[in-house]
């Protein structure tokens, strides 16, 4: 079994198109990942590129993806170790790395600004990897 981290942007992704992990996957993700995704949605809804029906829809399917969320004191302290040796000023992308780190293979991500972050601090795979 494979361990990878995704992003709210890749959780998105993988249910807009209705991507399936393969089942020898495990996908896991700092607690607040579908809060994160629901987030995205409100913003493409304010911005009128998706109306309300289809974030619900959408919403609905993020909470079906059956992801390893964790938020524990470990994962918290290792993203806050994260940011402070990156001169970052939130945890947000630290707490992606600091889980890809504790508890996973590589960090899968759709977002480049994410994987550049990531370069050097941990493996990052492209999306495609979840299918194989």
């Amino acid at each position: 079994m494979t361990r990878y981290v995704i992003d709210a942007p890749t959780l998105l992704h993988l249910v807009e198109r209705e991507l399936a992990v393969a089942a020898h996957h495990q996908l896991v993700a700092p607690a607040a990942i579908r809060s994160e995704g629901l987030e995205l949605l409100l913003h493409d809804v304010r911005r009128g590129k998706r109306t309300e029906k289809d974030a619900r829809q959408l919403h609905t399917r993020m909470t079906e993806v059956k992801i390893r969320a964790l938020g524990d004191r470990v994962s918290r302290w290792t993203a806050w170790k994260i940011a402070r040796d990156q001169d970052w000023d939130t945890l947000r992308d630290a707490e992606y790395l600091a889980v890809t780190q504790l508890q996973a293979d590589a960090l899968v991500t759709v977002d480049p600004r994410l994987a550049a972050l990531a370069d050097g601090l941990v493996p990052v795979q492209p999306v495609e990897n979840l299918f194989e």
